[in-house]
């Protein structure tokens, strides 16, 4: 488990990039599950991610839409935000279960409300508003979501040491 403060939205965006850097090169499906109350920056944070990969355009919350797809470079890149979910169940009209079986990259906000049909996080970050910022408590419930971490980890306190 890491804490990292986030000062402002820019620092939230860092941190998505920076967990996409960790993830370009390998291979999924990944599960990235996003935690926090309204307004604590989980769309923020997917807007980073989904810009370290390459996508140029607008990142609109998916909070009406359920679900918005992206390709790019050939990835499929699937941002939901499921706190509109009245019933688990719905997940099946979504294609929930589908998103999990190629190399998507699953980026997923209101994750709880999947109850039992959400798989086990990759990479779990939960956000939560401290002061004029934000702090984000990134863990995961798999091995390769470890590495990850871990990479991350070590690639934050490398950039630490240079400034």
């Amino acid at each position: 488990m890491t804490d990292r403060m986030l000062t402002d939205a820019g620092a939230t965006e860092r941190l998505g990039a920076d967990l996409a850097g960790a993830l370009r090169d390998r291979p999924g499906p990944w599960l990235i599950a996003l935690e926090g109350s309204l307004g604590a920056g989980k769309t923020t944070m997917a807007r980073g991610f989904l810009r370290a990969l390459g996508h140029a355009g607008r990142v609109p919350s998916p909070t009406y839409t359920l679900v918005e797809p992206y390709d790019i470079s050939g990835r499929e890149v699937l941002h939901m935000d499921l706190y509109r979910l009245a019933d688990a169940g719905e997940l099946e009209y979504l294609g929930f279960r589908d998103a999990f079986d190629g190399d998507a990259m699953v980026l997923v906000e209101w994750p709880e409300r999947a109850g039992e049909r959400m798989p086990p996080a990759d990479i779990r970050v939960s956000l939560s508003v401290a002061g004029e910022g934000r702090t984000a408590r990134l863990s995961t419930e798999t091995t390769r979501g470890a590495e990850v971490l871990a990479a991350l980890a070590s690639s934050h306190r490398g950039a630490k040491r240079t400034n």
